[in-house]
């Protein structure tokens, strides 16, 4: 099944290829990105489809394509945001700022939690006789 209407998409889904490894939005040519699209679903897409308009729960085929573009969308300003915080993360080390891991390192800091939970647990505790 082929969904032949034409829809509009949204131009803040396009990516550019950006200095920052195509991590930004691309909307300076907004005009550029209002064509027509036809989708060729594969059967079983197509099929799942059918299946939700049957049953109510997508009302057109156009639907299914704006519900996928949502998450599309979603899932790469997701995307954006992690990699936005590695960037963070490898600058952070850069000025010097990490922590060096080791097992020994791990232990402290196991045994740190321990002492934490411990402490809180006890406190909770006779707080509350």
């Amino acid at each position: 099944m082929d969904i032949k209407d034409e829809c509009l998409l949204n131009p803040a889904l396009a990516y550019g290829g950006s200095a920052r490894r195509d991590r930004e939005l691309d909307t300076s040519h907004p005009a550029s990105y209002a064509k027509g699209v036809e989708v060729q679903l594969t059967p079983d897409q197509a099929g799942f489809v059918r299946q939700a308009i049957a049953t109510g729960r997508l009302r057109r085929e156009e639907d299914a394509v704006k519900e996928a573009l949502s998450l599309w969308e979603e899932r790469e300003r997701t995307r954006a945001e992690i990699l936005a915080a590695v960037d963070e993360a490898e600058a952070s080390l850069a000025r010097g700022e990490g922590r060096s891991i080791t097992q020994e390192s791990m232990r402290e800091l196991a045994e740190s939690v321990k002492q934490r939970g411990r402490a809180r647990l006890a406190a909770e505790h006779n707080s509350s006789r």
